[in-house]
């Protein structure tokens, strides 16, 4: 396959969530251009909607206006659909406000953990009832709660977003210590919208004042996980060049950039600008010969996302890969850690999990074989990556679930191709 053009992915995804809940929190009107279409945004609108905020529809390509309003006690379950975001951060926002709440999501997401959130939300005063251990349904009254200085086991933006968000609702003061730093969108957010909060010393602290968030305007910059992707093909063709336009290049999250670079990829950014507090950039891609490289645990969260499509890269490069301390990767839409390998496998590659890490080793050999995506869309949109190189015959097992974050990723793959082979069979 040859690339060419331009290409515009959807809004960032962790941006999307943020400015919903903090719109739901703010006086007045905001004003949200590019969120994101997909099914995780849309279930924290929806559920925003079922507490009472004003939330229009969001719409690719639209405006999505929301208003601002006194949450109160929804008339049903609150249904987070796959979204462990949503799921994570609704804990945190709906801590501080006195009404019960019960919420739960789809089977993939009931079985991913939630005591990592709940279990400090718990310390500041919330009231959670678990129904089946650490997992959905999860039910939590929210209320009167206490400040809370906290060290977080795990580099989670989630968890960190959920705690903050709980201070600002519950209007008390929080601080987060992590082992690495995680994404920092829900800080920046703050800070544009006046919020108090400082970072020092490696810890996170919101401090509440009398100042409450009012409405805002926020652009949302392309997702960069969503251009990883797109950049992954672009990387894999035979000829051409690509531009991937407004995407963020918040240094929390472009870790995958810093390890394609190491591989000997040509990503460059160009038309620097700014929105909404977050760094922006068209990224210039062209087609380059890769090498294996090791990935650290301190990099890992700021590309966990971006795992299973840098290991189908790393299946095409020179050598050996290895990603060190990914074990989150068995907790996320899908046991990601154990089928990126068994897919890699399956299609003729040499991959294995060891422990908590990761290897993988390139090999010239086309592709060809069936990949069970487990319905999570990262790991069906990594794969249509790899039926890109000639001479590949890639069958994933569906290509619903690249609606949750990328609907329109099967179109943008082939309007960039060229020639043979652009993606992969159902």
């Amino acid at each position: 396959m040859k690339v060419r053009g331009s290409v515009r992915v959807p809004g960032d995804k962790s941006i999307s969530h943020r400015a919903l809940l903090l719109a739901a929190l703010a006086r007045g009107t905001s004003v949200i251009e590019g969120l994101l279409p997909g099914e995780d945004v849309k279930s924290t609108a929806r559920i925003l909607r079922a507490l009472g905020a004003g939330i229009s529809p969001v719409r690719a390509a639209g405006i999505t206006r929301a208003t601002g309003a006194r949450l109160t006690a929804p008339a049903e379950t609150l249904h987070c659909g796959n979204s462990g975001t949503t799921a994570r951060l609704m804990l945190g926002l709906l801590a501080g406000h006195p009404f019960a709440a019960r919420l739960t999501g789809d089977a993939s997401l009931r079985r991913r953990p939630m005591r990592r959130v709940t279990e400090p939300l718990r310390t500041m005063g919330a009231r959670i009832t678990e129904e089946h251990g650490d997992a959905l349904p999860v039910s939590i009254r929210g209320g009167r709660l206490r400040p809370l200085t906290y060290d977080s086991p795990v580099a989670s933006a989630q968890v960190k977003s959920a705690l903050l968000l709980a201070g600002l609702a519950g209007k008390v003061a929080v601080t987060v210590r992590e082992p690495h730093r995680s994404r920092d969108h829900t800080e920046r957010m703050f800070v544009h919208l006046g919020l108090e909060v400082r970072e020092r010393d490696g810890a996170v602290s919101y401090q509440p004042s009398a100042v409450s968030p009012q409405g805002f305007q926020l652009t949302v910059p392309g997702d960069i996980s969503s251009a990883a992707f797109v950049i992954a093909a672009a990387l894999l063709a035979e000829g051409g060049d690509l531009v991937v336009e407004g995407v963020g290049v918040n240094p929390t999250r472009t870790g995958a950039l810093v390890v394609l670079e190491r591989m000997g990829a040509r990503v460059e950014r160009v038309n620097l600008t700014a929105a909404g507090g977050e760094p922006v950039a068209d990224l210039l891609v062209r087609p380059a010969p890769l090498r294996g490289t090791e990935v650290r645990p301190e990099e890992i969260p700021s590309l966990v996302d971006e795992v299973p499509v840098l290991a189908v890269l790393a299946s095409r490069a020179e050598g050996e890969t290895v990603f060190r301390e990914v074990g989150e990767l068995r907790v996320k839409e899908s046991n990601r850690l154990e089928l990126v390998a068994a897919n890699l496998r399956a299609l003729g590659g040499e991959a294995e999990a060891r422990g908590n890490d990761l290897w993988v080793r390139g090999t010239q050999r086309p592709p060809r074989g069936r990949v069970e995506t487990a319905g999570d869309h990262r790991m069906a949109m990594a794969f249509a990556v790899l039926g890109t190189v000639r001479g590949a015959a890639v069958r994933l097992s569906e290509r619903r679930s690249v609606a949750i974050s990328y609907p329109g990723f099967f179109s943008d793959l082939r309007s960039m191709g060229s020639g043979r082979g652009a993606g992969a069979e159902t």
